[in-house]
């Protein structure tokens, strides 16, 4: 009999509220380590400076508010906890409660490192840190010197699959990278009915933070590999949606994209909650979807924990190349570009078969995203072998 750990996760649900796609990110952890059987629990350290709006307490956020209706939904609400990092301000569990918790788990899973209070932290014998932003992780520790928050953990593991490999230009910081893929909870995604809008649909930031150069290479946003690409709908008969958050200002970008023919969606409304998210990507025909330009730049093998969602959906996949066809099979249900007649030709394929990319697309997120398959693997080569 396998043996049920007490594991605790810890990520950013709730720090913006209003993004569905990032929750899920953190989600489809916690459901799926429950779903294995374990015992799981969730804590959300929150800086300070991040409750909304400006001088509520924590209890009065929409921070709050938000993780509130989340863990409910999810039926985590009586395992979860949001933290303010500093204190010992709490929503769900007190932070003493945190504690104890901590004392008798067997595992800690850091989304990105998130969870930096020693007192909670330490307690725990082993400690992985998942790196979810590859290149940009390690960069900011090795180049910009700042602290990520490796230390204090026992195993390293990222989604940037290629990281370590002589063809990858990420510096590993010293560090064994496990490679691992993005999970999916296969149930709570299953194969979607009728397409509801016959769009290439994908959700985006423009701007996440900064970008970086390093050793000749630039490292940049969403922003810098979408301009590349914003006359790909003038040249295909497709439509193209995207929930975008882009700050109005961005003027010129903003004209760019509706010359190029790309249909912008409030981001909020069309995917600002998990449910609103998963509906919205299990409504469109497909996604077209452009990587960071320093995830395709650095061939870190990133693939998005989003595209995963839609291949679940049985909904088919075109992706910016970034090294993943490496690990991944491409050609039926996800198709690699780096070239926009690329794109197009791929978009073409999708449109004169839908129904062989559509099968291609579940059958791949059953082979290499399940959750089962891919958090079990990660359990085996941390030392939980019978997990």
């Amino acid at each position: 009999m396998k043996a049920r750990l007490r594991i605790v996760v810890s990520g950013r649900l709730a720090e913006v509220p209003g993004q569905g796609g990032a929750a899920w990110a953190v989600l489809q952890y916690v459901l799926g380590l429950r779903k294995l059987g374990h015992e799981v629990w969730f804590i959300e350290p929150m800086g300070p400076a991040a409750i909304r709006p400006d001088g509520a307490r924590l209890e009065a956020s929409s921070n709050a508010d938000y993780f509130r209706t989340v863990a409910e939904e999810f039926a985590i609400k009586e395992h979860a906890t949001l933290l303010v990092n500093g204190g010992h301000e709490a929503v769900g569990m007190p932070y003493e409660t945190v504690v104890e918790i901590a004392d008798s788990a067997d595992l800690l899973v850091n989304l990105s490192g998130v969870l930096v209070d020693e007192e909670i932290r330490d307690r725990i014998p082993v400690r992985l840190y998942v790196d979810l932003d590859p290149g940009f992780t390690q960069l900011w520790q090795e180049i910009q010197g700042i602290d990520m928050g490796f230390g204090g953990h026992t195993h390293y593991a990222t989604v940037g699959t290629r990281i370590g490999s002589p063809d990858c230009s990420v510096p590993t910081c010293g560090l064994d990278w496990l490679p691992t893929l993005p999970p999916v909870v296969l149930e709570e995604w299953p194969t979607a009915g009728s397409v509801e809008r016959v769009s290439f649909t994908t959700v985006a930031n423009w701007r996440s933070y900064g970008s970086i150069e390093h050793e000749g290479v630039f490292y940049g946003q969403k922003a810098h590999a979408f301009r590349e690409f914003m006359d790909l709908p003038s040249r295909s008969h497709a439509r193209f949606e995207v929930a975008l958050t882009i700050h109005p200002e961005e003027r010129d970008d903003l004209c760019s994209l509706e010359a190029g023919g790309w249909h912008l969606l409030d981001p909020v409304s069309a995917a600002g909650t998990p449910d609103r998210y998963r509906s919205f990507l299990a409504g469109s025909l497909a996604e077209l979807g452009i990587a960071k330009s320093g995830y395709a730049a650095s061939g870190s093998g990133w693939f998005s924990d989003r595209s995963v969602c839609y291949l679940a959906c049985g909904r088919p996949v075109i992706a910016q190349e970034t090294g993943f066809s490496r690990q991944l099979p491409t050609g039926a249900g996800l198709l690699a570009f780096e070239a926009g007649e690329e794109a197009v030709a791929g978009v073409e394929a999708i449109r004169r078969d839908y129904g062989l990319h559509s099968r291609a697309a579940r059958s791949l997120a059953e082979q290499h995203f399940d959750s089962d398959r891919v958090l079990n693997s990660l359990l085996e080569r941390i030392g939980f072998g019978n997990a």
